[in-house]
């Protein structure tokens, strides 16, 4: 608030998102560079929103844009661009829209090749109730963590023969046993209670079966955390019957895929999530997970809510915590004003109007 002392709560949103033998670096020294990937359709919108809110803020960070289309490499191996690359593994941190996927034909998605050439192996999204966006829930809270980088995912299809295909599913005892730490170790860091291992061992003996057992077996390492087994089809039914029975989750890569949209389902949809991307070595790309709604771009109409909210995930795995909680406030009470608020959730505002919002309120915040 405008001259007073104004004191930062804890996020009930965000917190600390390093895994095991990860350490989140703050920016001693100066401002930190971050790779900056608009995006396709809407994202370049959205993004300039962020830059435009990150400098009302007076957040330490310098952006270095970088495009991410896909490109032939030596073989004929789909990667992303060479410039791209180099940014990121320089910087290490990244920030990215929504990336367009052709259905079906041309090149994969450019989403999974970047999770694939980054080993960006740990997907956290929160799932929880804004104050002001009115959804049939009003107290959801949970945590879908979902391995990022194998299962049907790993891209080995093979045609049989006419009319019969063929996707080979891969789960192993690292990716499992990893992510199963990263759960965990989430839990303990924001002080959340319980972890439920989403699987379906009952009829994927082999390879949900060695998902299950390695949760099983990294539980028995944090006798401070409660640990749980569900089928995928039981916590469908149960999350939307009662989200409140659930905390972090953690599964393999399809079912996280399907179960964290079904859990931002409850809280307004994918314009109001945030995700992030973790990886090992301090390496993660923070990202809107919706489309890049190609009917919309260019008309100053995009809802930039989930590419904010990922940014202040962002912004709290390099440290800069004050910074992360000045442009959380001032979204969330932009949002249960309710006056400027974009036509996705019920306004009339447009993009630029919503952002200059936050701008407002942010600067009233110092």
């Amino acid at each position: 608030m405008a001259g007073g002392a104004w004191i930062p709560k804890v996020s009930r949103l965000l917190g600390a998102f390093s895994g095991p033998k990860q350490v989140t670096r703050g920016l001693a020294g100066g401002a930190r560079t971050v790779t900056l990937i608009p995006g396709d359709g809407i994202g370049p919108e959205i993004s300039a929103s962020v830059v435009k809110i990150f400098e009302a803020a007076k957040a330490p960070i310098e952006w270095e844009e970088r495009n991410v289309s896909a490109v032939k490499g030596p073989g004929g191996n789909w990667m992303i661009p060479p410039e791209a690359k180099e940014s990121m593994d320089k910087n290490k941190m990244g920030l990215k829209g929504p990336l367009k996927t052709p259905i079906a034909v041309g090149h994969p998605s450019m989403n999974i090749v970047l999770r694939k050439t980054f080993d960006l192996y740990a997907n956290v999204r929160p799932c929880i109730s804004i104050e002001g966006h009115n959804t049939l829930y009003t107290d959801v809270n949970i945590i879908t963590i979902r391995e990022n980088t194998e299962g049907e995912y790993s891209g080995i299809e093979h045609v049989i023969v006419d009319g019969v295909v063929q996707c080979i599913r891969i789960i192993t005892e690292l990716a499992s046993k990893r992510i199963a730490e990263f759960a965990f170790e989430y839990a303990r860091n924001n002080h959340r209670n319980n972890v439920t291992a989403v699987h379906k061992a009952n009829i994927m003996r082999r390879s949900d079966g060695l998902f299950l057992q390695k949760c099983r077996e990294v539980a028995e390492n944090y006798e401070d955390i409660k640990f749980n087994e569900m089928y995928l089809d039981t916590v469908c039914l149960n999350v939307v019957q009662d989200p409140t029975k659930f905390d972090v989750l953690v599964m393999p890569n399809l079912y996280g895929d399907i179960l964290s949209d079904l859990c931002a389902g409850l809280i307004g949809g994918l314009g109001v999530t945030p995700s992030g991307n973790i990886g090992a070595n301090g390496i993660a790309i923070f990202e809107s997970v919706h489309g890049t709604a190609p009917d919309i771009a260019g008309k100053d109409m995009a809802n930039p809510t989930a590419l904010i909210l990922s940014s202040v995930m962002m912004l709290r795995h390099v440290g800069v915590h004050d910074h992360a909680a000045k442009i959380e406030r001032a979204i969330f009470e932009t949002i249960k004003g309710g006056k400027c608020l974009t036509k996705d959730v019920g306004g009339n505002a447009k993009c630029s109007d919503f952002t200059d919002e936050i701008c407002r309120r942010v600067k009233d915040l110092d």
